[in-house]
């Protein structure tokens, strides 16, 4: 091993893959690094409170995996440590909880299929991080980032002065733990804006793929309709590897099957600098943030910026139909029963209704802001017949798809629709279809902002080359300053 040094923040795939092929660093090295980034700066220091759990085996496969590279068939993502948000199972010897206590003995015999991905393209799983309990689910009236299990991540870019709740969410630590270099990359689920959200508020790349395009076997569910695992990292063409990995089709997920043919198991040919050259792209003004001037001056600048890389920026009306939906309510109860099923013996709870009276038994621990959305959703038929759950799924793709995003983008010959942050992740997130955030900008105060394209579905390729285009023009990201230099590894 050579001595030169390498400095792991803000350090990309294909900069570590280097690093490995010229003997400047190994896996048990990087590993190292990051756990004692952790320890500093997560568990200790300013305490972002992103990871939840660690996996004791992480220097011992980064070992096994030194001895063997080089080696033919080895992965994008070889020797490369992942951070997992906690609703994803793997077989580690860490629980797969959602943050929440009822599954805090809940040891998966299998891997999640996103799980069993990264293994065979050669990641090590670091651990699981924090998120909002039950991905969100739980109680709409605590902050984003909270679990009775792991407390509040906060965001590394204002410890101190940003509001419990502005990490986004649900994916709030693996947003915060990717923005604070605990990994290289990490992977978060979304139902509706829980990847986009913490992506633009913890100012990293987040992609929301199409649905069916990643398979949900193995991960805590929300929404047979709308939940999909997701990319996080620092650098599209970091969310794009890891996107390429995670993809395919799996017999425990049907949802995978429909588009199997537009699938890709390599999205990197997509990095094009010149990817919003003659691109048509479409913005409603009423997605964007006119209450906080310096957000919406953000956004603005991002569509100049666009404008001067080649594309063609039209205001256009998205139209949106004032209809309270039910859907969620009604599938996560059928999920999540048939999920409770799955689990061991020692787990309390085989029911969304063992939920409810578990939390009850100990209110202020387990339920400290309520479990509402929990009761609500036991209160619904969970008959996947049930005329009105198939009326309200049948007003959700028609207004968000058919003459929602569909009318519009073929009426105005568009790429793309573009967002502030997460503001316009309902409609692709009802319609199925993908989106992807990148860091736009900072408000006077450090508040991260983040702009969304996003298209119909399996566009990944073209919403990839339009968010490239746009970050290398812009270089927006900045890491969060935690007043402490790392060392470099030696």
């Amino acid at each position: 091993m050579e001595t030169a040094a390498f400095n792991i923040t803000e350090a990309t795939i294909n900069e570590i893959q280097q690093a490995f092929k010229e003997n400047r660093l190994s896996s048990v090295q990087l590993v190292q690094g990051y756990l004692d980034r952790i320890e500093k700066f997560d568990r200790n220091g300013p305490k972002i409170n992103s990871v939840l759990a660690l996996n004791p085996d992480a220097l011992k496969i980064a070992a096994e995996l030194d001895e063997m590279r080089g080696q033919d068939g080895q992965g994008p993502l070889y020797g490369i440590p992942v951070l997992l948000k906690d609703n994803i199972e793997t077989t580690d010897p860490m629980p797969t909880t959602g943050g929440t206590i009822a599954l805090q003995q809940n040891f998966a015999r299998q891997d999640a299929f996103v799980a069993a991905q990264l293994r065979q393209a050669g990641a090590i799983i670091l651990g699981k991080v924090n998120l909002s309990e039950w991905a969100y689910f739980m109680s709409k009236d605590g902050p984003s980032g909270y679990s009775a299990l792991g407390g509040q991540v906060l965001n590394p870019y204002g410890v101190a002065t940003f509001k419990a709740g502005d990490v986004g969410g649900s994916s709030s630590g693996t947003g915060a733990g990717i923005a604070s270099n605990f990994a290289v990359v990490g992977v978060g689920t979304e139902t509706s804006g829980s990847i986009l959200s913490p992506a633009s508020a913890n100012s990293i790349v987040g992609i929301k793929p199409t649905v069916g395009l990643i398979s949900r076997s193995g991960i805590i569910p929300i929404s047979e309709s709308q939940d999909t695992a997701g990319p996080m990292a620092r650098t599209v063409a970091d969310a794009a590897i890891l996107l390429g990995v995670l993809t395919g089709a799996d017999e425990r997920d049907p949802a995978t099957q429909p588009g199997a043919a537009q699938v890709l198991s390599d999205y990197t040919p997509h990095l094009k600098t010149d990817g919003l050259k003659g691109a048509r792209i479409g913005v409603d003004i009423s997605f964007l943030n006119d209450e906080d001037p310096e957000q919406r001056a953000i956004v603005d600048r991002a569509i100049e910026h666009m404008r001067l890389q080649g594309a063609t920026v039209e205001e256009v009306t998205i139209p949106v139909e004032p209809f309270q939906s039910d859907v969620l309510w009604y599938e996560f109860k059928r999920g999540v029963n048939d999920y409770l099923r799955t689990v061991p013996d020692d787990v309390p709870v085989k029911s969304l209704a063992d939920v409810i009276e578990f939390n009850k038994q100990d209110p202020e621990r387990r339920m400290k802001f309520g479990q509402a959305e929990l009761e609500k959703s036991q209160s619904m038929s969970a008959d996947p017949a049930d005329p009105t759950y198939l009326a309200h799924r049948a007003t959700d793709l028609r207004t968000a798809a058919a003459e929602g995003i569909d009318a519009v983008m073929a009426e105005q010959e568009l790429d793309a629709l573009l967002f502030q942050d997460n503001r316009g992740a309902g409609m692709p997130a009802k319609a199925g279809y993908p989106s992807i955030t990148v860091p736009a900008g900072y408000t006077g105060t450090g508040l991260p902002v983040g702009i969304t394209f996003s298209a119909q579905a399996y566009s990944e390729p073209r919403l990839i080359e339009l968010a490239y285009s746009y970050e290398q023009a812009t270089k927006k990201r900045n890491a969060p300053d935690f007043g402490v230099d790392t060392p470099n590894i030696d």
